[in-house]
């Protein structure tokens, strides 16, 4: 017997067959992102230098205009930021590549993520690096240099039972960049014989054993070697023996203004001397431009040891033969010589600081009076200069008697007034026939005119004004060739 299937039935079945078409159909049309590998990165590490990423997707069902962006996630799939945000794309295409950037401000982590949102609120999941891992370190790299610690030392002593503090360096805080201490956020590995220091990571390490001490910046699994200081070998050491003195220019050294730069051993406190008398600061590095017996105390932590360094330059030695300050009389001269061992000496005579045309030998005659100045130059070997500077002081007539002309081819081509006049007291003023003053100094020295007169047609004329403990003088001063 045949059993027809109940109106009941029919509508039962009709109902399933247009579910599962329904479904089907609206799957069919499913917005979809699908990531690509990260291909050749295992990891993101970026800093100044370079922070340039790109991710590769593809996607169906999205309406023209729509825009995706790359979204930076933590351990628990919380979005962090969105970087870049792609072009509107085109209907016809199936498959974009952004590009995006790690945000500078990122606190670093080795479990980080990626993944693709879109403007339409569809988000894929998460893409995986080279290894297939969904999560991988991101980090931003503030400091990408190398640095140094205690001053560059490659060599440092400790006492027995003694301490030794290692401190990354900081000469030019103002510059951010130069050392990676300007980074408040920045952490580091310490490292003794090649091996980590486990709970260390500040700028400083106090040490207590010998060894081969270093640091880099911790960047997580994007730490690199080359972002780290110097070695320093630590000894040991129950007298403190290793205390020692280097010069930077060698020694014997080219006496230059700027000196040499004398380096001790790496220690914990510092007391120099020259020649038996105290020198410098509480420094590792002094610097020296003579010769001279230095020595440096060094505080090793514990024990204490003074090294030594005898400094000589190779420069040239020159004496003269004159007083820092002389009485010149009226009409009366006085020769002044120089005597130097320097090789091929150059010599150079200034009256007021004024280049004295001619005047290249090594003994110049005095016959005005004023502030002199030779400099006596080395121009091959050590190149290097020393100057001397004395004073012709003298009156230029019977006292209180001020002269009313200069003549600038004379034996003395300055305005010179009683020595009663000379002092700190005393304010002298020179005024032009425009009215201009060019002169207004106290404890004038007799050394006016210092700059060229213009005399055009005529002798210039000018006007003085002397106020001072000797009353006020007043008058004119006319000045001839």
């Amino acid at each position: 017997m045949i059993r027809k299937n109940t109106p009941k039935n029919t509508t039962l079945i009709t109902i399933i067959l247009f579910s599962i078409l329904f479904f089907a159909k609206s799957d069919m049309y499913a917005q979809t992102i699908v990531p690509q590998p990260l291909n050749g990165l295992d990891k993101l590490c970026s800093g100044p230098a370079f922070n340039e990423f790109s991710a590769t997707f593809s996607y169906v069902n999205f309406p023209v205009g729509t825009t995706f962006a790359i979204e930076l996630l933590d351990n628990l799939n919380n979005p962090i930021t969105t970087s870049l945000i792609g072009s509107p794309i085109d209907i016809s295409a199936t498959q974009q590549t952004l590009k995006f950037a790690v945000p500078a401000n990122l606190v670093g982590a080795d479990n980080y993520g990626i993944r693709v949102k879109s403007s339409t609120g569809v988000t894929s999941v998460r893409f995986k690096n080279s290894l297939g891992a969904t999560s991988f370190p991101v980090y931003y790299k503030d400091y990408e240099s190398k640095f140094s610690i205690n001053g560059k030392a490659t060599n440092a002593t400790i006492c027995a039972g003694g301490t030794l503090t290692l401190t990354i360096d900081n000469d030019t805080p103002a510059i951010k960049e130069s050392s990676p201490v300007n980074y408040s956020n920045l952490k580091y590995r310490w490292y003794k014989d090649g091996g980590i220091i486990s709970g260390q990571s500040a700028k400083t390490l106090v040490v207590n054993a010998i060894g081969e001490y270093y640091a880099v910046v911790e960047y997580g699994a994007c730490t690199e070697p080359n972002i780290s200081s110097n070695i320093i070998a630590v000894a040991s050491s129950s007298s403190g023996s290793a205390a020692i003195i280097s010069s930077s220019l060698g020694n014997p050294f080219c006496a230059t203004a700027d000196g040499t730069v004398l380096t001790a051993s790496s220690g914990n406190t510092y007391v120099w001397k020259k020649d038996g008398k105290d020198f410098g600061g509480n420094t590792r590095t002094v610097k020296a431009t003579e010769s001279g017996l230095y020595t440096v105390e060094i505080d090793f932590g514990g024990c204490k040891a003074t090294g030594s360094i005898d400094l000589k330059s190779n420069g040239f030695t020159a004496s003269i033969d004159v007083a820092d300050e002389f009485q010149l009389e009226e009409g009366e001269t006085l020769s002044v010589s120089v005597t130097t061992d320097a090789t091929s000496p150059t010599y150079e005579w200034y009256l007021n600081n004024n280049l004295i045309s001619g005047a290249t030998s090594g003994s110049y005659l005095v016959a005005a009076i004023g502030t002199y100045k030779v400099r006596i130059s080395q121009s091959s070997g050590c190149i290097s200069s020393k100057e001397f500077i004395f004073q012709a002081k003298g009156k230029a007539g019977p006292s209180s008697v001020i002269p009313n002309i200069i003549s600038l081819s004379g034996a003395s081509p300055y305005w010179n007034i009683p020595d009663e006049y000379k002092n700190a007291n005393t304010k002298v003023m020179i005024i032009s026939s425009n009215g201009d003053m060019v002169l207004d100094v106290n404890n004038y020295q007799g050394d006016w005119p210092q700059t060229s007169i213009n005399f055009k047609n005529v002798n210039p004329v000018y006007y003085y004004v002397i106020k001072g403990d000797a009353g006020e003088k007043k008058g004119s001063i006319t000045v001839i060739r």
